[in-house]
């Protein structure tokens, strides 16, 4: 079974790739065009780019792509609260597999900060985000538990993180498993985005997606705050 069996709504585009490696060329291609196409008509761009393992193949292939690097700024969906030279860093996988070359040249906001608590830390990168220019291109994925960036079932300050008229950026947020402390944008900030894509692979995934469009709450399973905007979502098996 494929994502093209799914009865997606109206506003989401469906990409069925081959494989992980032709989904990571493709959604680089199609992100990089949109970045140049931002540029064209704005002179800059913004990109937010999500966390994890699974991207770093769709990183590597988007240092690769030919475009004036020098004007686009760079942040992150979700960080876990840690150091950028620790290993579960997002900021630090940026730094490994995207900041290199060409693409060295870019802006980055990062969204850790030093502070004595987490919620202080959450005010601290809510105050640094208002530096961010309009979100032009936005990559998000997608947990098996129906959380994406991180905005998990179940964490205390999620419907706050959801509701789309709250005055906050980042927020403080919990995850299921360690390390368990996070920072995430929250779901005004990242619904502002001008492009929206989800990268998803494995039949796990398209199960979670199927799910996620059977039911209605958002706190239940957070992507589907996404699923009834315009999105994109790049698939493979």
């Amino acid at each position: 079974m494929g994502i093209s069996e799914l009865q997606m709504p109206a506003t989401v585009k469906t990409h069925s790739l081959a494989d992980a490696s032709t989904l990571a060329s493709t959604l680089a291609h199609d992100v990089a065009e949109r970045l140049k196409a931002a540029i064209a008509s704005n002179g800059q761009a913004c990109l937010v780019l999500s966390g994890g393992r699974s991207p770093v193949p769709f990183l590597e292939q988007l240092a690769q792509q030919l475009l004036d690097w020098s004007k686009v700024t760079v942040s992150l969906a979700d960080e876990r609260w840690v150091p950028v030279e620790h290993a579960d860093s997002n900021a630090g996988l940026l730094a490994r597999h995207l900041f290199k070359g060409a693409a060295a040249k870019a802006r980055f906001i990062g969204i850790y900060q030093q502070a004595a608590n987490l919620e202080a830390a959450a005010e601290l990168a809510d105050a640094a985000l208002a530096k961010l220019p309009a979100i032009d291109v936005l990559v998000l994925g997608m947990g098996d538990d129906g959380h994406t960036a991180s905005l998990f079932p179940n964490s205390p300050n999620l419907k706050e993180g959801l509701d789309l008229q709250s005055p906050r950026r980042c927020l403080a947020m919990m995850a299921p498993s360690v390390p368990h402390q996070r920072l995430t944008l929250t779901r005004p900030l990242l619904a502002s985005a001008a492009f929206i894509a989800l990268s998803v692979q494995g039949p796990g995934k398209l199960a979670t997606l199927r799910a996620a469009l059977a039911g209605n709450e958002l706190t239940e399973m957070p992507i589907r705050a996404f699923l009834h905007d315009p999105l994109d979502i790049y698939w493979c098996p």
